[in-house]
C-alpha cells in the first residue's frame, strides 16, 4: 500500500479513504476528457493550413436537390424558403423539396410560401406526409425517394443559407470519392442572451476545432443534420436515412465512412442559423443530441473496433460517440464534492486539499483553453472569450442532470419521439414575442432536482467557509451558479409565458 493512501486511512478512516478514492477516481476519468480537448486543439492547430479545396471542378454543373425537413414551423418557414431560393445556382438544375410533416396552421403558412416560389419560377415542391414515421429521418428517406438531384442538400428551419452556399460546396464532389460536405454553423441572434453566447461558444468549439481537427488529420467527423450537402449515391450506399436513434445524421456519418466515402468539412463556408432563446428547449435539444450520441455508439461502435480503419480513426471515434458519458461522471461529482469537504476536513489532510484543487484544475483548464482558442478563431476576440468562461463552465455543470438523464436512457433502451427545437424569429436582444408564441420547451421534474443541487452547493460553500477550506471555494460556486441559472430559468421562463399567454387572452 502506497505511503499516500496509508496516511489516509490512518488519518480519516478506511471508509473515508475510499470515498476520497473513488472521488479522485472520478477526477481522474474526467481529465482525460479534458486533456483530449488539449489534443483536439494541437491537432488543430498543427492541421490549420490544410485548407480544403475541391480537387477540380465541374465543366456542366450537375443536378441539386434542396431538401427542407419542417415540423410546425409557422414563425421561420418563410425566411427559409426566402433564403432558399436566393441561392445562386441555374433554376434548370436545381430542385427543392419541402418535406412537411406539419399538424397545425403552419401547413397553410407553407403551402403559401411554395406556391410564392413557384409563381416566381422556381422548382419546388411541397411533400406532406399524414404522419411522422420515422421523424426527419423518415421524411428525409421520403423525399430521398423521388429526389433528381444528383446531390442533395439539408437545411433545418432555424436555417438562413448564403447565396453561395451551392457554389462553394458542389465541386468538392468532382472528386468521386467524397459522400458528404458540410458547412460551418453561424449564429444569427448570437447576442441575445447569456444562453445563446454559451451555445454559441460551445458550437464553434464542436466545428472548428473538433471537426477542423477531426476532418484535417484523417479522422472521422459527422454530419451535422443540416448546412450540408450529400452524394445521393453515398446516402443509399451507407444505407439510407434510419431512425433508430435520435442522431439519425450522426448515424448515417459513420455509416457512410466506414464505407470508404470521404468527408469535406468547409471552415471558410458559414450558414447562419437561429439558436434556442429558451432554456427548456435548449435542454430538450441537448437531451436528443447526448441520447443520439449514445445510441449511435451502441450502433456502430462494436463495427468501427472491428473495422480496418486506422487505430487513431478508432480512438478518436470512440471520444467522439462516448463523449457524453462525461455527464454522468459529472452528476456523480456533483453529489460527492460537497461531501469531499466534509471528509477531508475532518482530518485537515493538507495533502488531499492539494490533490482536490489539482485533478479539478487538470479536468477543467484543458476544457476552457479549448474553448477561449475556438472562440478566439471564430471571433477573433481573446477578452471576451476569457470572460465567458466561468459562464460557459457554470451553464455547462448545470445541464449535467438533463444530459445525464439522456445518456441514462439510452443505456436501459428507453425510447422517446424525436422533440425538435422550437423556433421563433427572434433577433433582437429586445425582443420577448416569444413568450406569446406556440411551441415551447416544457418544463420537467429533473428540473426541481437542478433546483435541490443548487441549494446543496450553497450549504456546501457554507460549510467550506465554516471549516475555513477555501481553496475549492471557486469550483463551488461554479456548480452552485450552474445549477440555480438552469432551474431558475427554467421555471421562470415557463411562469413568464404563462403570464404572457393570459396577457394578451385578456
Amino acid at each position: 500500500m502506497s505511503e499516500f493512501w496509508r496516511n489516509a486511512i490512518e488519518t480519516i478512516g478506511y471508509k473515508e479513504a475510499i470515498f476520497l478514492g473513488f472521488y479522485c477516481s472520478l477526477f481522474f476519468i474526467l481529465s482525460i476528457f479534458g486533456l483530449h480537448r488539449f489534443y483536439n486543439t494541437y491537432l488543430f492547430y498543427k492541421t490549420k493550413n490544410r485548407i480544403p479545396k475541391p480537387k477540380g471542378k465541374f465543366e456542366s454543373l450537375p443536378h441539386v436537390t434542396i431538401q427542407l425537413p419542417l415540423f410546425n414551423e409557422m414563425y421561420v418557414v418563410e425566411r427559409l424558403i426566402k433564403a432558399v431560393i436566393a441561392i445562386e445556382y441555374p433554376r434548370d438544375l436545381l430542385e427543392i423539396q419541402v418535406l412537411d410533416d406539419s399538424t397545425d396552421d403552419s401547413l397553410g403558412v407553407t403551402m403559401k410560401a411554395v406556391e410564392a416560389a413557384k409563381a416566381q419560377g422556381h422548382n419546388i415542391v411541397h411533400i406532406h406526409r399524414k404522419n411522422r414515421h420515422g421523424f426527419k429521418a423518415g421524411a428525409l428517406q421520403h423525399g430521398l425517394q423521388t429526389a433528381k438531384g444528383e446531390f442533395v442538400a439539408i437545411f433545418d428551419s432555424d436555417f438562413v443559407p448564403n447565396p453561395d452556399f451551392l457554389m462553394g460546396t458542389v465541386h468538392f464532389f468532382s472528386d468521386p470519392k467524397v459522400g458528404m460536405v458540410q458547412a460551418r454553423w453561424e449564429h444569427l441572434n448570437r447576442t441575445y442572451s447569456i444562453l445563446t453566447e454559451v451555445q454559441a461558444l460551445l458550437l464553434d468549439g464542436h466545428f472548428l476545432f473538433e471537426h477542423g481537427a477531426r476532418n484535417r488529420s484523417g479522422r472521422f467527423f459527422n454530419f451535422n443534420g443540416t448546412a450540408g450537402i450529400w452524394r445521393k449515391t453515398c446516402i443509399e450506399d451507407a444505407g439510407g436515412w434510419q431512425h433508430d436513434t435520435l442522431t439519425e445524421d450522426l448515424d448515417l456519418s459513420y455509416r457512410a465512412q466506414l464505407k470508404g466515402w470521404n468527408f469535406v468539412f468547409v471552415p471558410y463556408l458559414t450558414a447562419p442559423a437561429e439558436l434556442p432563446v429558451e432554456m427548456n428547449s435548449f435542454k430538450t435539444q441537448q437531451h436528443r443530441w447526448a441520447k443520439g450520441s449514445i445510441q449511435t455508439a451502441f450502433k456502430l461502435l462494436p463495427a468501427i473496433i472491428k473495422s480496418k480503419q486506422p487505430l487513431k480513426v478508432k480512438i478518436e471515434a470512440g471520444f467522439h460517440l462516448l463523449s457524453n458519458f462525461a455527464y454522468l461522471l459529472i452528476l456523480l461529482l456533483s453529489f460527492l464534492l460537497p461531501l469531499s469537504i466534509f471528509v477531508i476536513s475532518i482530518g485537515d489532510w493538507e495533502v488531499a486539499k492539494a490533490l482536490n484543487v489539482i485533478v479539478f484544475i487538470l479536468a477543467t483548464f484543458s476544457v476552457g483553453c479549448f474553448y477561449v482558442f475556438s472562440n478566439f478563431e471564430a471571433t477573433g476576440k481573446w477578452l471576451k472569450s476569457v470572460l465567458y468562461m466561468p459562464i460557459l463552465f457554470s451553464v455547462g455543470l448545470g445541464l449535467c442532470v438533463n444530459n445525464a438523464s439522456a445518456v441514462l436512457e439510452a443505456i436501459l433502451g428507453k425510447h422517446s419521439d424525436f422533440e425538435r427545437t422550437p423556433k421563433y424569429n427572434i433577433f433582437d436582444e429586445s425582443d420577448a414575442s416569444w413568450a406569446k408564441k406556440n411551441y415551447k420547451g416544457s418544463i420537467n421534474k429533473l428540473t426541481f432536482l437542478e433546483l435541490l443541487l443548487g441549494i446543496y452547493f450553497t450549504g456546501a460553500i457554507v460549510l467550506a467557509i465554516y471549516r475555513g477550506f477555501y481553496s475549492p471555494l471557486p469550483f463551488l460556486v461554479l456548480f452552485q451558479a450552474g445549477f440555480l441559472y438552469v432551474a431558475f430559468q427554467s421555471l421562470f421562463q415557463t411562469t413568464f409565458i404563462k403570464m404572457m399567454h393570459r396577457a394578451s387572452d385578456s
